[in-house]
């Protein structure tokens, strides 16, 4: 397949059904022309997070099934797989050789040695302080040989997850060869997750480093170019930095879009929203939830402080069952820049201004995604978070299939799904075509979408305050 401007929808493998092939049946039935593309969350042999921590991207996990079952839901929907640019499993066999041979594995440049990073007398404390870290300590893990030696390597996230020295020639290859097998096997879109922090600089924090970065992204974008995929670089971090990578031709992420969303439906004020949407590129992805947290550092300086303090306040306050120790180290949660729920309990599990954030999200320059749990309008999962302790869980809730046929006859979903299937079929939201946002007041906002030749027009009224809403196309109203 090709990518199409259709609603990409978010899962993993195993979270609308107990595997591909119910994922595949949910897809073709109770979601039937509400989703275009589908992103499947990390499908291979994995040792932690999820699935992000992968010890081999040539099989898919034999839980989820195999790779004829993914290439059949490319038949129908565009692709996209996840590549973990900055790190891999130390179950892999990469890492195991290298702690069997050392220097003398095939694979010994393919992680990224602490050890040798640094010159003579360093790292001091001012240089870990200086790095963008996800932790509270220096990021390294120690290595102990086969010999009885060690070293310290590189380890920015999990304990399964050991970072890759992108600048050898040996991970080069192994990033090209892993690329053209996953796009062999239907990916349209590989996600580049946690590019940000593949570059590490002596002297630099180790995110995001200039133009080392733009480097590797060429190197990428050129390793798959023959094939016809795109990659989509994933970073969540002011929207300075996704914004710069658009100047460079790519699409990006609109991670910012979940607060600056929350804080129009708290405040009931539309100037940030209308703002925030005339500044966006058309090439780019909204989101309004995703397998992580939503993130509140993305919507610094689109929102003021105070207003990125109020809707994180209002959201506590508001959010059903959505409590700040659900985003604490007590469930694990990895960063202190994202709060854990879903989207729909953070507007209180209230139907119409979840669907009126839908409304919104569509009408945003973009493709949209849409979150599996958000497709079908879930709450928090409190029985799963404190089963397990971890953070993200409360919006990773595992769907069996006849969970998704019931869900999908709830009133606010059979509406969702009808939204989608206007959105996916209504040729005014071309992504060639022209975008024009206005505030009629304080608490209004309006939305026109048109094609490139203007002979379609979508329109969008929405009150903040009063939550009154109205959808039209070439100005006949549309009802969903």
């Amino acid at each position: 397949m090709t990518i199409s401007n259709k609603v990409m929808l978010i899962t993993y493998p195993d979270s609308l059904g107990k595997n591909i092939k119910d994922l595949d049946d949910v897809l073709h039935t109770d979601l039937k022309g509400a989703v275009g593309g589908v992103h499947l969350l990390p499908f291979f042999p994995s040792t932690g997070d999820r699935g992000f921590a992968p010890t081999d991207y040539t099989k898919v996990d034999p839980k989820f099934g195999d790779w004829s079952d993914i290439e059949k839901l490319g038949e129908d929907y565009y692709l996209m797989f996840d590549f973990m640019i900055n790190h891999i499993s130390r179950q892999s066999k990469y890492y195991k050789d290298f702690q069997e041979k050392k220097d003398q594995s095939h694979y010994a440049d393919l992680f990224l040695s602490w050890d040798k990073f640094w010159p003579k007398d360093r790292p001091t404390k001012a240089d870990v302080d200086l790095i963008y870290k996800r932790k509270d300590r220096a990021p390294y893990q120690e290595i102990t040989f086969t010999d009885g030696t060690s070293e310290k390597l590189w380890n920015t996230f999990g304990p399964e997850q050991i970072d890759l020295d992108v600048r050898k020639k040996v991970t080069k290859e192994f990033i090209k060869e892993t690329l053209n097998q996953l796009i062999d096997h239907g990916a349209d879109i590989i996600r580049l997750d946690a590019f940000a922090y593949a570059v590490k600089k002596l002297d630099s924090n180790d995110f995001f480093v200039e133009p080392e970065i733009w480097d590797l992204l060429a190197e990428v974008r050129d390793d798959i170019a023959a094939k016809g995929a795109m990659i989509l670089p994933e970073i969540h971090e002011h929207y300075s930095m996704p914004f710069k990578i658009s100047k460079h031709g790519y699409f990006i992420y609109d991670f910012a879009l979940p607060m600056v969303t929350l804080y129009s439906l708290y405040s009931g004020k539309s100037k940030r929203l209308a703002d925030w949407l005339n500044k966006c590129p058309m090439k780019q992805f909204t989101t309004l939830d995703t397998h992580d947290g939503i993130g509140v550092v993305d919507a610094r300086d689109i929102l003021s402080p105070d207003e990125v303090d109020y809707t994180s306040q209002e959201l506590y306050k508001v959010g059903a069952n959505v409590k700040k120790k659900y985003s604490s180290a007590e469930y694990h949660n990895l960063d202190i820049y994202q709060i854990n729920t879903t989207f729909y309990s953070a507007l209180g599990d209230n139907d119409k201004k979840y669907f009126i954030a839908r409304l919104l999200q569509v009408f945003a320059p973009g493709i949209p995604q849409v979150y599996y749990v958000g497709m079908l309008a879930g709450k928090n999962d409190i029985k799963l978070l404190e089963e397990t302790k971890e953070g993200r869980n409360i919006n990773r809730h595992y769907y069996s299939r006849q969970e998704v046929s019931d869900e999908v006859k709830r009133p606010v979903v059979a509406k969702l799904l009808n939204l989608f299937r206007f959105r996916n079929t209504e040729t005014a939201f071309d992504l060639d075509g022209k975008i024009k946002v206005t505030t009629p007041s304080d608490h209004e906002i309006r939305i026109i979408r048109m094609n490139h030749d203007k002979s379609r027009k979508a329109e969008l009224h929405v009150d903040l305050q009063s939550l009154e809403y109205e959808v039209s196309v070439n100005g006949k109203q549309i009802d969903f």
